[in-house]
């Protein structure tokens, strides 16, 4: 960064904004929104700014503008329109030691004014040093349709109930009231305009020492998606930014971790197809361990948790023990590899049945009849597929989809490091093992219902590139 974001006090201290006409008229507008002192130094004044001054709202002054006027300030803008006399300004606002933005002169400028989302007294400041305005103005606009607009008075509330929560609410659960004052019952009546509702909820939960839902530790399965950060969802960044701990498997993009409060602790408990460092049974019992101890707890897996992601095993553990426990979706890696494809799963006439399925199976069980939902009018995705290859493609030619038929892997889908094989059945363990494909892929087999053995026709999606 070139410039340090931060938030300036305005109360009882005088800004001044030399100029007269509509730049300095945009600028005054920008200060109204603070409890500053406006003083308006210019000889004329357009008539927004004369009717700032009639209502009391800016004072003026008309007579020479000396460093005098800008000594204690807490900022100046100069905005006469005029760009050698904003330089003569500047100079004296300098002299002044006062910090000063001059309209459309970045490299005359100590300070920059950002892109306001305002829900006093939650402000979101965007900036972009000065280098695109528009995108800023982009940002604001998504901003504005995210935040809901009576969120500042929520946090107005908040704000005069501190010392109650302080003194009703003891030290350790303080954070998780305050989390659920924002984020369910109380922001929920809120927002919905039965403000009145939101604070009783509030009042009666300080009463009674905090609400069972601020007390209570509870865990979240949130799917990471195949790998790409932007591909999670605003209900897991949510989770992530609220999470006291969260355990994340291996396949977990680091950059999905960014998403995370600062100081939510991180704990690694990947696995390996063969190789479990960690197996099910001790994750299952730490992340029991931290919702016992009132912590929200994220269980951070690639793709979606309830798609091969064992999460069946954690939602009973949890749920024996009385903890609250919820799934959030994420993008599954046979979605991704049809977007990375620029293709479809299935196709009207030609694959109308899509299945997911794996070619592994817990310790100790028979290996999964992967291929027994394959047939014509099928999309097959394979997950887990790459060391049983040889016996999938067999199974696959013994159900009568042609050796010649293609079939796409996709290895490390929206991660940097994707690649997509184009092979065959017959081919495909042999292309693998060429490629050298060890660990994370998806193998797609698509079997139009036309398909027929004695002439094999490729299918649409192994043709998408």
């Amino acid at each position: 960064m070139k410039s340090f974001p931060m938030f300036i006090r305005t109360s009882g201290r005088r800004v001044v904004i030399t100029g007269g006409g509509e730049q300095a008229a945009q600028k005054a507008r920008l200060i109204l929104k603070t409890d500053a002192r406006i003083v308006l130094a210019a000889p004329e004044l357009e008539d927004e700014l004369a009717a700032l001054v009639r209502q009391n709202k800016a004072e003026w002054h008309s007579g020479p503008i000396t460093p005098a006027l800008f000594e204690g300030a807490a900022m100046a803008f100069v905005a006469t329109g005029c760009p050698g006399l904003d330089a003569s300004l500047h100079a004296l606002v300098t002299e002044a030691r006062c910090p000063v933005n001059v309209v459309d002169q970045p490299d005359l400028c100590e300070l920059t004014t950002p892109s306001i989302v305002d829900r006093d007294p939650v402000v979101v400041a965007i900036g972009t040093e000065g280098t695109a305005p528009v995108l800023a103005r982009q940002i604001k606009t998504q901003v504005e349709q995210t935040l809901d607009p009576a969120i500042g008075g929520l946090a107005a509330f908040a704000g005069r109930m501190r010392d109650a929560v302080a003194q009703g609410v003891p030290r350790a659960r303080r954070r998780a009231f305050w989390r659920w004052v924002f984020a369910e019952t109380p922001k929920q009546a809120w927002v919905r305009g039965d403000e009145a509702a939101a604070i009783r909820a509030v009042k009666d939960a300080i009463a009674d020492q905090a609400s069972d839902q601020a007390q209570g530790g509870s865990i979240a399965l949130v799917g990471a998606g195949p790998g790409a950060r932007d591909l999670l969802t605003l209900r897991a960044v949510e989770r992530l930014q609220e999470a006291d701990v969260i355990f994340y498997d291996r396949l977990v993009d680091p950059a999905c971790l960014e998403l995370a409060r600062r100081d939510a602790e991180r704990v690694f408990v990947g696995k390996t197809v063969g190789a479990h460092a960690w197996p099910q049974d001790r994750i299952n019992a730490v992340i029991l361990a931290a919702a016992r101890q009132g912590q929200r707890v994220v269980r951070l897996k690639s793709g979606d948790p309830s798609i091969f992601g064992r999460a069946e095993e954690e939602l009973q553990t949890a749920r024996a023990e009385g903890i609250p426990i919820e799934i959030v979706p994420g993008v599954t890696a046979a979605c991704a590899m049809a977007a990375s494809m620029g293709g479809s799963l299935t196709e009207r006439g030609v694959t109308d049945a899509l299945v997911l399925t794996t070619g592994q199976s817990r310790a100790g069980d028979p290996l999964p009849a992967t291929t027994r939902h394959a047939g014509p009018g099928t999309t097959t995705a394979i997950y887990m597929g790459v060391a049983e290859a040889a016996r999938i493609a067999g199974d696959l030619m013994a159900q009568g989809l042609p050796g010649a038929a293609p079939v796409r892997v996709g290895v490390s889908v929206s991660q940097p490091g994707e690649a997509m094989i184009d092979t065959t059945v017959a081919t495909l363990a042999s292309d693998l093992a060429a490629h050298k494909v060890t660990g994370c892929a998806l193998i797609l087999v698509s079997w139009p219902r036309h398909m027929a053995q004695a002439a094999p026709k490729a299918p649409a999606l192994a043709q998408a590139v």
